[in-house]
């Protein structure tokens, strides 16, 4: 299975032509239709922010999104695939839950567990549940950044997840400000406690910052091992995910040609080595494509492809699965969080098009 993660929004309507070629990495002004949610889901109390997917393995028709409502009375949403809330896995009275991932096998009590990771703004800590059941398995909350004292430096904002080739799974964190040492993200082993309760681990410092706005979308790529994050009003960052292979950032692309704020990142794998990056360009209610091949550091790696406009407005976080789910999301599913308090979900050929079909 291919699980990615990061922002889009839904589509009935046909996904519009390819733009006029132009500097690599780059994306352009466009005059593309608008793509419709073919499902939008109920709505939370406050204000919709990103949304991850749990694959059920057993019946994948079954699964379920989760998505944060951020708010100091906030919680993590439940719903199924029809956009219906699921109230007995909803979890509210949250402080100010910020971004969301999703991971899959982590031995607790010597069971491997899927979990559900948020990161909570006001509690600079750490939330983690369990799925399907949505049980907390953090013994209250995880403190991350500890130590940090610049302001803004521990307020808790984009979150995702790493399963490396072992099968180790880690938390690569971000928050609302930070340093522009090369130290912006902390990267954590999530392990057992000893007691079926989550413990993490620093492993790792790393990541340059802009410093001019702030950095909070995180997407990994487990299968070719890189991790990418937003650098708002600046582009995308690369770097590998296992800290055994270096701190040295290995691209930066996305750098022109957005209307305002980098946000949501995903991935849409079409094989374990090809595919397309999708990065929500907030300010214009669209997402520009980028190809997901490309060694690291080659000058044609990660080409833009198009843009895509959606319904969703001001579109902040975003998931894409590759996986067919059921009749309806037969190639996968895309979700776009919108300002309207609702996450709209997306048919990925109504997304992508003919990049997929």
């Amino acid at each position: 299975m291919y699980r990615l993660c990061v922002t889009l929004f839904i589509g009935l309507t046909a996904v519009a032509c390819q733009q006029p070629a132009h500097r690599i990495g780059q994306a352009t002004a466009d005059t593309t239709q608008v793509v419709h949610p073919v499902v939008v889901t109920d709505s939370v109390r406050h204000d919709s922010d990103d949304p991850a997917v749990w694959i059920n393995p057993a019946n994948p028709a079954k699964s379920l999104v989760i998505g944060t409502d951020k708010d100091s009375d906030g919680g993590l949403y439940v719903y199924d695939l029809a956009g219906h809330l699921q109230a007995d896995k909803t979890v509210y009275g949250l402080k100010r839950p910020n971004n969301v991932d999703v991971e899959y096998g982590l031995i607790l009590s010597g069971k491997p567990t899927d979990i559900v990771v948020t990161t909570e703004r006001e509690t600079h800590n750490l939330r983690i549940f369990s799925l399907p059941d949505m049980k907390p398995v953090d013994g209250g909350g995880i403190p991350v950044f500890e130590g940090e004292t610049g302001t803004g430096y521990r307020d808790l904002m984009g979150i995702a997840l790493y399963k490396n080739k072992d099968g180790a799974i880690d938390a690569i964190v971000g928050r609302k400000s930070g340093p522009t040492d090369g130290t912006y993200l902390w990267q954590y082993r999530l392990a057992d406690a000893g007691n079926g309760q989550v413990k993490a681990t620093l492993l790792r410092k790393f990541g340059e910052y802009s410093g001019r706005k702030e950095i909070e979308s995180i997407a990994v790529d487990d299968q070719l091992g890189y991790v990418y994050y937003s650098d708002e009003g600046m582009g995308v960052r690369q770097y590998f995910a296992d800290p055994a292979r270096g701190n040295k950032q290995l691209s930066l692309f996305a750098t022109s040609g957005f209307a305002e704020d980098h946000e949501g990142i995903s991935i849409y794998a079409t094989s374990d080595s090809t595919g397309y990056l999708l990065v929500s360009d907030q300010g214009g209610d669209r997402f520009q494509v980028f190809r997901r091949e490309g060694q690291a550091g080659q000058p044609y790696a990660h080409r833009w492809v198009r843009t895509i406009r959606v319904l969703a407005h001001q579109s902040d976080g975003s998931e894409t699965i590759a996986q067919p789910l059921n009749k309806q999301f037969k190639h996968g599913l895309f979700i776009a969080m919108s300002d309207n308090r609702t996450f709209q979900l997306y048919r990925c050929e109504d997304i992508l098009g003919d990049l997929i079909k």
